[in-house]
């Protein structure tokens, strides 16, 4: 197994559904920027922490910043996706994850994708980027540590 399959914080499963796939029979791949998202909501919840919270007196989220994914192999109806979450970044406002899909751990992934987050409070309507709360930042922290450890 190499370095990069043993490096992360947190694994995710979940069973490809037939109305996620295309004419061809592979994921669209549209989903996997769907599988991203939810694997990293698992991986919060995992901390203790949901997505979007009250914190203090402001409601807090994470909306998307930027996104990417690169495909490798296709998946298909009834697949069993393995989704490894890391944290490549944190930032004062935001985070940097990290995404690799594999069908078979042992084998390469499938496909690797990438997603900074923004921390934000919600107010009058509007989205203003915060600092992390302390209690969200260590918890990352520790995350990030154990992984490279």
């Amino acid at each position: 197994m190499s370095d990069e399959s043993k490096s992360y914080s947190f694994e995710y499963q979940r069973r490809v559904e037939f109305h996620e796939t295309d004419l061809a029979g592979i994921v669209h791949f549209s989903n996997f920027y769907r599988y991203m998202e939810t694997a990293e909501h698992e991986f919060m919840r995992s901390l203790g922490h949901p997505v979007h919270r009250q914190m203090a007196e402001a409601e807090i989220g994470w909306p998307r910043v930027s996104a990417s994914c690169e495909f490798r192999k296709p998946a298909r109806n009834d697949d069993v996706l393995v989704i490894r979450v890391s944290i490549d970044e944190i930032r004062p406002r935001s985070v940097r994850y990290g995404f690799r899909f594999y069908l078979d751990p042992a084998d390469p992934p499938i496909a690797t994708g990438k997603v900074a987050v923004a921390c934000v409070k919600f107010e009058n309507g509007g989205l203003t980027a915060v600092s992390i709360p302390d209690r969200i930042r260590s918890d990352l922290e520790a995350a990030l540590a154990a992984a490279r450890s």
